[in-house]
């Protein structure tokens, strides 16, 4: 098949672990219901963490210009890396979907993009598109300093030890919300304040930091509504810092993390920037769509109208 009969087709890349093994218990639920709606594709099993980059890597290469991710935000977040590590074609060119069968499905949220895999599939078929915003956050892995691309949010302190521990389970095959929910309970009681320096746009202060969440989306950790206002097309990061707040504070509080509320909270601060860079005396670690990274000092930036994406339900301000 040539390149250009590529561009006509969808590759899917499928990860068959995510959802407790759902990707590969329902493929062939998704596979006839894409084949019922006539759309043409190709498809890819990821059998590690990291595979998915380097197939969207090949297929583009190939020609292809249409991705649809079958697996949750992770996998999601490795095809988005795989887009930007391209040398073979602009960003812009590339159109990504999703069939969420993972866990968290908060980047689908945000898009009215159902667990129903017919529904969802109905969404591809009609293909609307726009164009989406994309992080792009520095770290550090040791001495080493690297980088990755976001889509929906990313996250310093006690947020990413929650995914961290969450990531060791999804890895022993046990995942869910309740595993989410439980973990951040647990975590909660080891988990200390952190004294970091924040610039934001420029502007630098000194918190004492029990978590910085950094969006280009809504929801996180199944729900979490952390940065509430975010928009994945206005060319900003919504940053959402708790400062200073105890572990029994924060329990009493913990329905704010989910209703919407949270910036009403006088030790919470939102901004809106384009820029925000974190440093502390201590490591403070990173994640980013739910993917463990490095640590600080880190640097959180945007790349706006960088990629098409298709929806369901547009977000509006």
């Amino acid at each position: 098949m040539n390149q250009n009969s590529n561009q006509k087709e969808w590759l899917v890349i499928v990860n068959p672990n995510a959802g407790n093994k759902k990707g590969k218990k329902d493929w062939d639920t998704i596979s006839d219901l894409l084949k019922k709606e006539k759309l043409s594709f190709s498809v890819k099993f990821t059998e590690r963490k990291g595979q998915a980059i380097v197939f969207t890597q090949e297929a583009i290469t190939a020609g292809f210009r249409k991705i649809i991710t079958v697996g949750g935000d992770g996998t999601l977040n490795e095809v988005v890396n795989g887009v930007f590590l391209n040398d073979d074609c602009p960003t812009l060119d590339i159109s990504l979907a999703l069939i969420p069968v993972g866990t968290g499905n908060d980047w689908g949220r945000m898009f009215g993009i159902p667990l129903d895999y017919k529904k969802a599939i109905k969404i591809i078929r009609d293909n609307k598109q726009m164009l989406h915003d994309v992080g792009l956050v520095s770290f550090f892995d040791g001495p080493e300093k690297k980088e990755r691309h976001f889509i929906n949010i990313a996250g310093l302190g006690f947020e990413s030890v929650v995914v961290r521990r969450t990531n060791i389970q999804k890895d022993k095959g046990r995942s869910g919300k309740l595993i989410y929910f439980y973990n951040l309970l647990m975590s909660l009681l080891s988990y200390k304040n952190t004294k970091a320096e924040i610039i934001i746009d420029g502007v630098k202060s000194i918190a004492d930091v029990f978590s910085i969440n950094v969006g280009n989306g809504r929801y996180c950790g199944g729900g979490m509504r952390q940065t509430p206002d975010a928009l994945p097309n206005d060319g900003l990061l919504d940053v959402t810092i708790i400062n200073g707040m105890g572990k029994f504070e924060i329990i009493r509080n913990l329905k704010i993390l989910y209703d919407g509320t949270i910036l009403n909270h006088p030790k919470i601060d939102g901004y809106k920037c384009k820029n925000i860079k974190v440093s502390s005396d201590s490591v403070i670690y990173t994640e980013a769509d739910g993917e463990s990274l490095g640590h600080t000092p880190a640097e959180f930036s945007i790349i706006p109208a960088s990629i098409n994406i298709v929806y369901g339900t547009k977000i509006i301000q």
